[in-house]
Parts: structure tokens; sequence; C-alpha cells
């Protein structure tokens, strides 16, 4: 492999242009130890190691594989853990850098980051936390990494992030949550904790920058009762009407997609919706929409003009409401 010198970085004051490929495993001779024990280092060596392998990392992937190999991810995990703020940080972000290869997520995944990562995202820095979310994003791209990041706790988690975060914070956070919540069980645990308010909020306010990626994350999770019901009780429903009167086109797209979904199978879903006045802007939408926003506007006004009685099936549902 030809050597090539890494991107000039400045870090507290000290260059780091002269590193190179085949520098990445200096960090760990810096310590005169072997590169599993980095954990045996001072503080200080910790966090050149980490600062070191954390910019190598950062926009070349040929540093991230070499890293990789050179056995960096489980000291770098063993950082995360620490109860050093900055250290604890440094350690997230190179986890994380090295993530965005994709021939490290495995490893990284295997070699016990995701409760690591949980726990930064508990009790990290602001960016550690946003960069523990960047990188439970990366290692969920693994479809059975899902589960488990779930079941270590991190959907609580993320959406005190989504809800209490800074702008970058809710974005990761929102980001993480489209991808876990593709699977059921997680799609329910975002439900428990309350995943619905700080989404129609975001939802509701069109100067957040907030209102596509947090209205993609509630179409993901609407296909479950609970997110029916918690979407209606948190007031989404006005929030919706609103977004397809006055939305960009891809905000009506999905509104009219998730509208459609909660009004399925409830008749009151489908009153408290008419009530709002929802019919003139759908009639709008089906004539001037995408193709795809047309369709479910057209099915959508079928179903508000239904007798108010309904099916059993429906009254079924709404008396469970």
């Amino acid at each position: 492999m030809e050597i090539e010198n890494a991107v000039d970085y400045t870090y507290m004051g000290r260059s780091f242009k002269d590193l190179s490929i085949n520098d990445a495993s200096t960090a760990f001779s810096d310590c005169n130890s072997d590169r599993s024990d980095l954990d045996s280092c001072s503080i200080d060596e910790q966090k050149q190691a980490a600062v070191e392998l954390r910019l190598l990392a950062k926009n070349k992937p040929e540093n991230r594989i070499e890293i990789a190999k050179a056995g960096a991810i489980r000291p770098l995990i063993s950082l995360i853990s620490s109860s050093d703020p900055c250290l604890q940080e440094n350690g997230v972000t190179a986890i994380l850098n090295l993530s965005l290869c994709d021939e490290n997520k495995e490893l990284i995944a295997s070699s016990g980051a995701i409760r690591p990562l949980v726990r930064a995202l508990k009790t990290g820095t602001a960016t550690a936390k946003e960069n523990a979310a960047c990188a439970l994003l990366r290692l969920s791209q693994i479809e059975e990494n899902k589960v488990a990041i779930g079941r270590s706790g991190a959907i609580p988690l993320l959406v005190n992030l989504l809800e209490n975060g800074g702008f970058r914070g809710k974005k990761d956070a929102s980001t993480a949550l489209y991808s876990l919540c593709t699977v059921k069980e997680n799609k329910i645990r975002a439900v428990e904790a309350g995943i619905m308010r700080p989404l129609v909020e975001l939802m509701a306010d069109f100067g957040s920058n907030m209102v596509d990626k947090s209205s993609f994350v509630m179409s993901v999770l609407v296909p479950i009762p609970e997110a029916k019901t918690a979407l209606v009780e948190e007031g989404g429903i006005p929030v919706l009407v609103e977004i397809i009167e006055v939305g960009s086109q891809r905000q009506k797209e999905i509104a009219v997609a998730i509208l459609l979904q909660v009004c399925e199978d409830s008749v009151l879903f489908r009153a408290m919706v008419a009530r709002e006045g929802a019919i003139p802007p759908l009639i709008a939408l089906s004539q001037s929409g995408t193709n795809r926003a047309k369709k479910k506007a057209e099915t959508l006004i079928e179903l508000l003009r239904q007798p108010r009685s309904g099916n059993a099936a429906a009254r079924r549902s709404d008396e469970s409401v």
C-alpha cells in the first residue's frame, strides 16, 4: 500500500501533519505498552493516543482499516467508559470515525462497543452524546445490532437527546431512532419513552429545520397501535393537517401518509381529522401533490367521507382507545 500523509490537523497546539497510515499504531507505542492494554498508560498518554487515532480516522478510509487492523478498537472502547470526560469524548469520537468504514462496523459491535456507547449517551459531554448517537446509528446499519442496541437502553436516551439536545443532537438522535425503530420492539420502546411529544413539537415548529426528520421518524412508528394513540393524545392531528396545508411537497407527502395510517382502522380518528378541516387541503393535494401524495390524499378523502358509523371492526378499534 502506498504511504500517504494524513491531512494536516492541529489539536491543542500540536500538529499531526506527519502522521501517516503506517503511524496508526504509534499512539500505543508512545505509551510503551502493548496495544491491547492502552488503559495502563497515564490519562495524558491515553488522551494523546485517542486524539491521534481520532484524527487519523477522520477522513481517510485507508486509515480506518489500518487502525482497526492494528488492534485499536478494543482499547478505544475501554476509554469510552472512562470517568474523564475528555478521554471519554475522544474515545467515542474515534470509534465513530472508525465506524464510518463498513468493514469495521461488525468488529466494533462484536468487540463490545454498544453498552459503553449507551453509557456515553447517558453520561457524556454534549459532543460525546451526539457522537455516541452517530456511532450507534452506524452500528444499527447491521440489522442484528438493532435489537441489541434497543435492549441496551439506548432508546429512552435517544428520545431524551431528541427532546433536550441542541440542533445537532436532535438531528443525530432522530436519524438513529429512524434506523432503530424499523424493529417493532424498538418502536414500542420509543413510544413508551414518550417520543411522540418531541416529534409533534418538532413537526409543529417550521423554524426548527426538523420537520422532515421528525416526520420520517413518526412514519416508521405509526404502524403500531400504541403510536397512533400517542400521536393523537399529543395533539399530532392538527399539526399534520397544518403540514398538508403549508408544508413542502415532501412534508405534505409524508404527513398524508401518516394521517392515512392513523385513520385506516379508526372511525374516531377519522372524525377528528375531518373536524380539523383536513378535506380542503387534501383535495388540493390530490390535484397538485406528488404522484404518491395524490394517491394517498384521494384514499384518505374517501375514508373521511365514509359514514360516521363505519364498520364493526372500526367501532371495536374506537372502543379500545
